[in-house]
């Protein structure tokens, strides 16, 4: 006989009840939402690549380490010129006991850049001279950075390549930051540049260099100092260059006008990031190659080895401003032996430090007071400061920022009188 249908509260069921044939269900358990896998190292890779790439092209890294380099640079050449204003025709001028004519061979075997040949004569290179006093207070200032940094570089080079043989360690580092600083962004703060508003300044400027360059291109007055192509590395002449950064400072106005929120503008915007964070971390790895080769040619040197080789200079006529002060150092012999071994000690180990942010910026620091220490006792204020405002590349914002706050403090101070008046 088949089996009738059971009810239960009213409700037909089929088949046995619980606990006949079958057991009784068991209760319903919650169920969570399902938990994602964690990413794999590809995802991971992946992500940080991407994040990296995006902050690369996104916006220009170091902006204040920037903006110090430029202001430590352009203070150190404005600093230069004015010290040597009188000897100015000694040095690189028509009294120069380095000819223009020994100069000119020179130029012909090593094609280094220079515009002083070009014309000739005390009146352009007094206008070259002074040329160069104004570029470096631009650069200082941050005034039409994109243009001053152009000129900047032009004149660096034309006074440092008509006489090689003045130049020091300290020249050739602002040698090598001029031709970096053009391809930086370095005005975004603390600058001129950062608090007005762009105006019609800019293209007229941008003309008149536009119509100077062009002048000197075709007019036949730079000889070989403009070529397109060189028979050396990097093969490329200072033409392209030039012409270069004048047409892309033209276009990026005239985008900027009529295109200021167009997909070409927006490509500049990146090219440019990506340019001034390459060439930040250039002038980051310039900093350190020099310490590296400085510290390890020192190891290899026995009066380096045996701690007597800061001993030697203080005891020179050269290196003397104020000889009591040279006479008390040298007469320490422990300082001196301390001192010689310690300034190994750092130059070797800091592109290692590197690695850890605290040591870095304790190294850093005992580097830029021994620079100071360099600038007063071994009379080598040039060296010693470009090396610091190289230096800045590395210091934290933080410092950055507590020194700018300070300056501010210092330039807005009054006395008690003049704040009462």
């Amino acid at each position: 006989m088949a089996e009738q249908p059971r009810l239960l509260d009213g409700i037909p069921r089929q088949g046995p009840e619980p606990g006949v044939g079958v057991p009784a269900a068991a209760p319903a358990v919650a169920r969570s939402a399902p938990v994602p896998p964690a990413p794999g190292v590809r995802e991971r890779v992946g992500r940080a690549v991407w994040q990296a790439l995006a902050a690369f092209t996104g916006r220009a890294l170091g902006p204040h380490q920037a903006a110090a380099v430029r202001i430590g640079f352009g203070l150190v050449w404005l600093a230069y010129l004015l010290r040597e204003w009188p000897h100015r025709r000694v040095l690189y001028g028509d009294l120069s006991p380095w000819s223009m004519p020994l100069a000119e061979r020179l130029l012909a075997e090593n094609g280094a850049f220079t515009v002083l040949p070009w014309f000739g004569g005390r009146l352009w290179f007094e206008l070259v001279y002074h040329l160069a006093v104004l570029a470096a207070l631009a650069v200082l200032l941050g005034w039409r950075t994109r243009a001053s940094a152009v000129l900047f570089l032009v004149t660096v080079l034309s006074l440092q390549n008509r006489d090689v043989f003045l130049g020091d360690g300290g020249d050739n580092v602002v040698h090598l930051m001029a031709v970096y600083l053009v391809f930086t962004r370095c005005a975004q703060v603390w600058s001129l540049d950062a608090r007005r508003p762009a105006g019609r300044g800019g293209v007229v400027l941008w003309a008149v260099l536009g119509a100077l360059l062009a002048a000197a291109q075709f007019g036949g007055s730079a000889g070989d100092a403009l070529t397109w192509t060189t028979t050396s590395f990097p093969y490329v002449g200072w033409s392209p260059l030039f012409w270069g950064l004048w047409a892309v400072a033209g276009l990026w106005w005239a985008l900027g006008r009529l295109r200021p929120d167009g997909e070409i503008r927006a490509v500049l915007d990146a090219l440019a990031n990506m340019v001034h964070n390459c060439a930040m971390a250039v002038i980051a790895a310039e900093v350190v190659l020099i310490y590296a080769t400085a510290g390890w040619y020192k190891v290899q040197g026995s009066r380096w080895q045996d701690g007597t080789a800061l001993y030697y200079p203080l005891h020179l006529d050269y290196f003397a401003p104020w000889p009591w002060l040279s006479g008390l150092v040298g007469s320490a012999l422990l300082p001196v032996f301390l001192i010689s071994y310690g300034t190994v000690i750092l130059q070797v180990a800091f592109p290692f430090t590197l690695l850890n942010r605290r040591v870095k910026n304790a190294l850093l620091a005992l580097m830029m007071a021994e620079h100071l220490g360099i600038a007063v006792v071994l009379g080598l204020p040039v060296f010693s400061l470009a090396m610091i405002a190289a230096d800045s590349v590395f210091l934290p914002t933080s410092v950055l920022l507590w020194l700018a706050a300070r300056a501010d403090r210092l330039r807005r101070w009054r006395p008690a009188g003049d704040a009462a008046t």
